[in-house]
């Protein structure tokens, strides 16, 4: 649960305090994407929490307020080609790194802490606490969580359409069975993350099998 004096805290002893969460560490296709907030002293947004307990039509409610409340936001992404070469931690620790290097420049200025929702930390260029569970704790958190949610899921339904067969609107890239299907079927696509294919030689036999059954009832 969100506590409404978990940002204060911190305000208290370093000034300005910006949240960062990232969204896409765990599909097969897309990038990761992060964002970082800086909300109003006192800030209370009924309904704010971590995106993932969240319907998708309250995050883009959530969303809207945040984008017009926050002092200053910044939403950036890693690519698929950056995750494969800098791993997905390394890819989403340098996603946030951009995105509070955009809130710093909207603001003139770093933030005297940056809140980083998980047990990993960076360099951001000033102090810095990674929060375990801080998208639950941390209003800050919070918003960045469900402006990075938002942001990526735009970004597979955008995509979607040009590559249809993996139907990237309803799964977001993650990997379910369907996808994991899809992509033994048709191949990986420009925007799928190498680096997370392995299970394509690992369960090959039960992909092979779960495609001979598509294809007998598509066939009848």
């Amino acid at each position: 649960m969100i506590e409404r004096d978990f940002d204060a805290a911190y305000a208290e002893e370093f000034g300005v305090v910006c949240g960062t969460d990232e969204a896409g560490r765990g599909p097969l296709a897309g990038p990761v994407v992060a964002a970082a907030v800086v909300l109003p002293k006192d800030f209370i947004l009924e309904g704010l929490d971590d995106s993932k307990k969240l319907s998708e039509k309250k995050r883009d409610a959530l969303y809207d307020k945040i984008i017009e409340s926050a002092i200053a936001y910044g939403i950036a992404s890693s690519s698929e080609a950056e995750i494969d070469e800098y791993n997905i931690l390394g890819a989403s620790l340098l996603a946030m790194r951009r995105s509070v290097a955009i809130v710093a420049e909207k603001m003139g200025e770093l933030p005297g802490v940056v809140l980083v929702d998980g047990n990993r930390n960076t360099d951001f260029g000033t102090a810095s606490i990674p929060v375990v569970k801080g998208d639950a704790l941390s209003q800050s958190i919070a918003a960045a969580s469900i402006l990075a949610k938002v942001t990526r899921d735009r970004i597979m339904a955008e995509l979607a359409p040009k590559y249809p067969e993996y139907n990237l609107d309803v799964h977001k890239g993650y990997p379910t069975p369907a996808h994991k299907l899809a992509v033994y079927e048709f191949g990986p696509s420009p925007i799928h993350r190498k680096s997370f294919l392995s299970f394509l030689e690992r369960d090959k036999d039960k992909l092979e099998a779960a495609l001979q059954k598509k294809r007998e009832r598509e066939n009848g």
